[in-house]
């Protein structure tokens, strides 16, 4: 606590607070203080939208994670404990832990390739979402700056330049959960300091496991510069420790034997610890903008988890440790050039990025304590990709957006078993495009076209022969292409109410899914996806604003097999709305409300999730240094299964051939949260 203390009393003593608003305007940088969902002569495609502060201030958060659910169709659950990446679905993806959508903070990647415990792992554990200043998203893959697991989409997570004011927050809530967070900055001469630390407890609802989450995370930001040069950089650490309770299975609720609250194995859950440096510099000009980023992330997991519980070991148990280890360096160079003499506007760039991971390893445990070694490899992977896009405005009312993008990668594995150590580079072209019609100012259509991809974990690019019986395999492809298409439409009317839809269609060369026994993924089949989507946002007045989503997907494996072709975990249907509501007075409220549909758990769409419907409140009054606030999380205590997997585990007396069975982890009950904050 030490640490907290020191770096709250150093923002705190800053001279001067710095608003986020003082930056100059350029061809790119525009000041966001709501949600922009139009983008009338800006958007390329018809699913693309910026969420500001302003948006995400008082919607209600059970997790930091969270704050992606405010891009439309998004949902973010978790089937472990609080340290662990959330699982997260889009379009008809179970994401798993991010895989087929790309994450970035401050022009940092957050997936993390070949990891330990899932490809594309995106852990937002360490975000704080006071300080986060807008998010733009996009889906399809559809726009030539997004490379690698950006299938589904991906969004980039902007924090202020600069703390928009010094603050004070405590928050206390049931289940023992506590939060400081203490945020502001200054000016050092010409230089601008900013930050903000977090610390965070809770015990959770858990009626045989204490979470004990215990995390901090800080975050400390220089800028400097002028109208037309300016620099920033970045300094944030992450570090969290706790306990979880995983996924337990239909039948031991059933029998009585737990609890849906409970656990079969308590001895799990990990720590984790995420270090980084970044800096950007920019030169702006009339008709440029040029902009050079680079970042060094030292990252590291440690997750105890237990799937199938005696499956594999009647005696021991099936726990397993999975390790991640990396040093993370890379960067990028983007140009925006918009000639004034011509109706053509230019984006290209290079992206860089290594992988140094030093141990990803799977390791059989027991009460967390080791036992024997599964896999244990070392891995570098290194690309490098570029891209280039064109947007012309060929008549008053017609622009198209052409572009392309080429990557390389490189894999480099190390493994104790030689026949799995080796090296392999591939290659990937994407194509990407739209044609955008105008009819008003207000109205645009959009058809979009594009090629994406996923890479795959490299240790399965590289592998001959199975971890764990030896027998042979097969290598899988390295990159996976993605083919998408979408027409789609943006309004405006009454100039209050923002309306986006869309009918898209993707293929998917190679569908990523769960293995249960393994808790990791496999390469699967081709698969095809099409949907629906309806996104409106209506500022009803200078008080009250509504959000209302619709998005329905057919998700298929190609080609008929006899096990069936339903995709498990692919949700159909998504329904989300959102009322909130601020007053002239002080006083605000959020109301969000979620509906999950049906899902297919096997791939003959035997065994299906139930749906799921889940609420949350908040609601408070802010003066001008005083606010306080009330969350009330899960509002109907609803004891829906926040997620659901069907595979074959064993409990203790069973036959050691196992049971197939629902696999479940329940929504969090009903928890009231207060937080006071003041202002500095």
């Amino acid at each position: 606590m030490r640490i907290i203390h020191y770096i709250a009393g150093v923002l705190l003593l800053l001279p001067q607070t710095v608003s986020a608003h003082e930056d100059t305007a350029s061809l790119e940088e525009v000041v966001i203080t709501g949600r922009r969902d139009h983008l009338a002569g800006e958007a390329r495609t018809a699913s693309e939208g910026i969420i500001a502060n302003m948006d995400l201030a008082i919607r209600p958060l059970l997790r930091p994670g969270d704050v992606l659910e405010a891009i439309p169709g998004l949902i973010v659950t978790q089937h472990s404990g609080s340290g662990k990446s959330n699982q997260m679905f889009l379009r008809g993806f179970n994401l798993d832990h991010g895989t087929d959508f790309a994450t970035w903070l401050d022009g940092m990647p957050i997936n993390m390739r070949s990891h330990g415990h899932g490809q594309g792992y995106t852990d937002l554990n360490f975000l704080i979402p006071e300080t986060i200043e807008r998010m733009r998203f996009v889906k399809g893959p559809y726009h030539a700056e997004l490379g690698d697991f950006s299938s589904a989409g991906g969004v980039h997570i902007d924090t202020f330049r600069s703390m928009p004011v010094n603050k004070i927050a405590i928050t206390s809530g049931e289940n023992g959960f506590h939060r400081l967070l203490v945020m502001g900055g200054g000016a050092l001469g010409s230089v601008a300091v900013s930050g903000a630390i977090e610390a965070q407890r809770y015990q959770g609802p858990w009626v045989d496991v204490n979470e004990d989450v215990n995390k901090l995370n800080g975050l400390i930001k220089v800028k400097g510069g002028d109208d037309h040069h300016r620099w920033q950089a970045s300094v944030l650490h992450y570090d969290n420790e706790w306990n979880a309770a995983d996924q337990i299975p239909q039948r031991a609720v059933e029998q009585g034997l737990v609890m849906p609250l409970g656990s079969i194995d308590t001895t799990l859950g990990g720590q984790t610890r995420r270090s980084s440096f970044s800096g950007e510099y920019q030169a702006n000009t009339d008709e440029h903008i040029l902009r050079w980023n680079a970042y060094a992330i030292d990252y590291q997991l440690n997750l105890w988890s237990n799937f199938t519980y005696y499956l594999d070991d009647p005696v021991l148990g099936d726990q397993l440790e999975q390790v991640d280890n990396r040093t993370i360096l890379g960067g990028a160079y983007h140009h925006h050039w918009n000639p004034a003499a011509y109706p053509v506007e230019h984006r290209w760039g290079a992206e860089l990025r290594s992988d140094a991971i030093d141990t990803v390893g799977l390791y059989r445990t027991q009460r967390r304590q080791r036992m024997s070694g599964i896999r244990e490899d070392t891995v570098k992977e290194r690309s490098v990709g570029l891209f280039y896009e064109a947007t012309w405005q060929f008549s008053p009312r017609w622009r198209a957006v052409v572009g392309a993008r080429a990557d390389q990668y490189r894999f480099d594995v190390r493994a104790e078993d030689s026949r799995n150590t080796g090296h392999k580079t591939a290659y990937q072209i994407s194509p990407k495009g739209s044609l955008i019609f105008s009819p008003s100012m207000t109205t645009e259509w959009y058809l979009s076209a594009g090629r994406g991809f996923h890479s795959n974990d490299a240790r399965g690019v590289t592998q001959h022969a199975d971890a764990i019986s030896g027998a042979p395999v097969d290598p899988v492809d390295p990159l996976v292409a993605s083919t998408g298409a979408e027409i789609g439409l943006k309004t405006q009317w009454w100039n209050s109410w923002n309306v986006a839809a869309s009918l898209w269609y993707l293929e998917l060369d190679s569908e990523l899914t769960f293995v249960g026994d393994a808790g990791t993924t496999e390469a699967n089949r081709s698969s095809q996806r099409k949907g629906i989507e309806l996104n409106n946002f209506w500022t009803i007045n200078d008080i009250w604003s509504l959000e209302a989503d619709f998005a329905w997907t057919d998700s298929q494996f190609n080609h008929r097999a006899s096990e069936g072709n339903d995709i498990p975990g692919a949700l159909g249907t998504v329904i989300s709305t959102t009322l909130s509501a601020q007053f002239p007075s002080g006083w605000f409220g959020s109301l969000r409300i979620r509906y999950l549909g049906n899902a297919p758990l096997t791939e003959n769409g035997s065994v299906q999730a139930s749906s799921t419907l889940l609420s949350h409140l908040s609601a408070g009054w802010s003066g001008k240094r005083y606010a306080l606030r009330a969350d009330i999380l899960n509002l109907l205590n609803s004891d829906d299964q926040d997620i659901a997997y069907y595979y074959a585990s064993r409990l203790a007396d069973e036959p050691l051939a196992g049971v197939n069975d629902r696999h479940f982890h329940t929504f969090e009950p009903r928890q009231v949260r207060l937080t006071i904050s003041l202002t500095l």
